[in-house]
Order: C-alpha cells, then structure tokens, then sequence
C-alpha cells in the first residue's frame, strides 16, 4: 500500500467506518474526505453530509416553528386532609355515649347526629329548669293576689313591692334556666315541651359541625367521654378540597407566592390531574435536604385522594413563553456533551448546528440560541447523520 493512503487521518478512517455501518439504511453517503483521491468537486463542510434521494427518504424534514413552553417547578410531596375543614367532635360535656349513629367511610350532612350521650350536666340544667319555671308559676300567682289586695287597700305598698320584686326574680332565674338547656342543643320548642311536662331527659346530642366523611371513629355505647379528652369520639372532614404538602428545592422558593397555580398527579390515578393554588409558603429551610415545606390547596370534588398518597406537583412560576421548538427527537447529544441539529436548505446537503436548549414539554426541545424559525431540519433520522459524521460517536 502507498505510503499515503497508509497516513489517512483517524478521523476520515472513522468516517468511512461508519458509512459502511449504516449502508443497509442509508445506502451510502457522500462526504469529502480531503484527501488527493476524492472525485473531483467542490468538498463539504466538515460539519456537513450529502445524500442522494433514496438516503432522503429515510429522514422525516420540518420547518422549525414555535411552542408555548410553561415556566414552572417540580416537587415531591404528599397528599393530606384540609385541616381547616377537619373537626375533632369531642362532647362539650362529660357523659356516656348511649349510641353511635355513623361509622368511618360515611358521608355527614351539617347538623347531622353523630352519637348520643348520658348527660349529668344537662340533667342538672333540666332539672334548674323545672324547678324555676315551678318557682316562676308560684311568684305569678302570689302577684296576681297582691295586686287584687292592694288595689282594695288589703296589703301595705312594701309587701305589694316585695311581691313584684319576687316575680321578677323568679321571672329572671327562669330565662337564665332555659338558656342553660339551649347550650346543650334543645330547641324552645323542646324546652317548652319539657315545663309543660315536667320531665327531664338526660339525653345529650351531638352533630356534625361541618358537611363531610367520617375519617375516624372511637364511639363506642358505655364509653366515657370528657371534654377535649383525645381521642374524640369522631373525627369528619370535608373533601372537597385536599392539601398537597410538597418539598421544594430553596432554589425555587424566590418564585413561588400564595395564590400561585398548582397542579397535581399521583401514580395509583396517572389518568387525573388536580389543580389548586398555594396558600401557605414555609417561613423555615430544611438545613439537612436545603427544601421548603409550600402548602396547596387542591380541589377534589370526586373524593378520589386519600391521605398520605405521593404526588408529583408543578408549580406554575410565570406566565407561558413562545420559543422556537422541535421535536426531542430532532436534538442529538454529541460525544463532547453539546447538543446539535441538523439543518438544510436544498434538501441535499444538511449541516450539523450546535444549539443551546432550555425546557423540555410536551414532547419538544426549547431552543435558546442557534436555530431560527422557518429553518427545514431534521426532525427523526438526524442520530443517523451525526454517526455517519463521526463515525458512530453521536448519541442521542
């Protein structure tokens, strides 16, 4: 062999490898070599590679156009209840639970009846009650006769005063009476029932707070419960809305603020996405993972979350931005780490173009710098035409 094709350059070596690699799909290329034997025209670029019509058909071209790309963060975190719509119901009063009327999984109206307890306090307050309504008849009716009396002069002014001054004492412990029965929960009409009776019932009720699903249950019949004594008998919350407690990095913290957008993604339901907004960004930096505890409210008409679910969140940072685009697949990663295109204008030499890329969404490559709109690249084929240049080097 002469002396010189023995000297060819490593490079050219490659190149020709890797034609031969890939002749099956591509048929062959046309490249300049440099050296004395090339045919006899003008060489390429060093960056460039020529193909004939049936190399073509094997690359799909597109103009470059433009997409909306989102400026947003991600984070990890986790699903919980809204704990501003998450009730303990304890028992304003101690007592023993007669019965419980729900169980955990069931949906409450407002007002609803949760359990039913013995109250001593209320027996007590029942109790002063018809006593002072008795007490109230009694002084009415020593009035009634000593007003008759005195209009006739039969009784001194100060024993008519001493009367109406017993009335009025009495009329007051009674209106006090009745407004210690109401806080229990009765009604007037109730309260008028039991002095006309004159029967008390120790039976304390005890609803619902708020409109929701019962999350928790310690009522049990016989049970003695004390006010504010953990664990409450029921626990309900509303889930309608949930929390979404997500960790995000303290780079990220300078562009979040309440009221931003939200939106959410657990894996057992890929097929939802939950949108929100935050409400509360943390005060405190984790010095151990350098994250940020931020807090969204995220809406769940359909009760589909649960508690303790992991979930994938994005942030929504800014308003959307137009930039030039093209498909992941268009963007090759070189050997050296950057990241080129493929670009031509004739459809028969195209050129590799190093290019700065920015997001990644829905498929595209945001392109900050070396490609403009209206350009033809290649879009699928092009990891094919970095190896044929650099003889298997590219890699997508």
């Amino acid at each position: 062999m002469p002396r010189a094709r023995r000297m060819w350059p490593d490079r050219v070596l490659r190149i020709v490898l890797g034609c031969a690699g890939i002749a099956a799909a591509l048929g062959g290329c046309t490249k300049a070599t440099g050296d004395g034997n090339s045919p006899a025209k003008q060489a390429a670029p060093s960056d460039s590679v020529e193909l004939n019509a049936s190399q073509i058909g094997a690359l799909k071209l597109a103009t470059v156009g433009t997409q909306h790309f989102e400026l947003r963060s991600t984070a990890v975190g986790s699903i919980d209840f809204n704990e501003n719509d998450a009730v303990q119901v304890f028992s304003p009063y101690a007592g023993r639970i007669i019965k419980a009327f729900a169980d955990v999984g069931d949906d409450v109206r407002r007002g609803a009846t949760l359990y039913t307890i013995d109250s001593p306090d209320l027996l007590q307050a029942e109790s002063t009650l018809i006593t002072d309504a008795g007490l109230a008849d009694l002084t009415a009716a020593a009035l009634a006769r000593a007003k008759e009396l005195y209009e006739h002069e039969g009784m001194a002014q100060k024993d008519y005063q001493q009367a109406v001054s017993d009335q009025m004492g009495a009329e007051a412990a009674l209106k006090a009476a009745r407004d210690g029965v109401r806080i229990f929960g009765k009604s007037d009409a109730e309260i008028d029932a039991m002095v006309a009776k004159r029967k008390v019932d120790s039976t304390l009720v005890i609803p619902s707070p708020v409109a929701g699903r019962i999350t928790a249950r310690f009522a049990q019949p016989g049970l003695l419960v004390q006010p504010g004594n953990a664990p409450a008998p029921y626990a309900v919350a509303d889930l309608s809305t949930m929390w979404m407690l997500a960790s995000v990095t303290e780079n990220d913290v300078s562009r979040l603020s309440v009221g931003q957008a939200v939106s959410a993604r657990v894996a057992a339901l890929a097929d939802q996405e939950f949108t929100g907004r935050i409400k509360t960004v943390g005060e405190t930096i984790d010095p151990n993972t350098h994250t940020l505890v931020v807090r969204s409210e995220l809406h769940d008409p359909e009760h589909r979350l649960r508690p303790g679910m992991m979930a994938t969140f994005l942030i929504q940072t800014a308003a959307p931005t137009e930039s030039v685009a093209i498909p992941l697949s268009g963007v090759v990663r070189e050997g050296d780490g950057t990241m080129s295109v493929w670009v031509t204008a004739d459809q028969h030499r195209f050129t590799r173009r190093t290019v700065s890329i920015g997001l990644q969404q829905g498929g595209f490559d945001q392109i900050l710098a070396g490609l403009q709109a209206g350009e033809l690249v290649v879009v699928d084929g092009a990891i094919l035409l970095s190896n044929m240049l650099f003889g298997g080097s590219g890699d997508q």
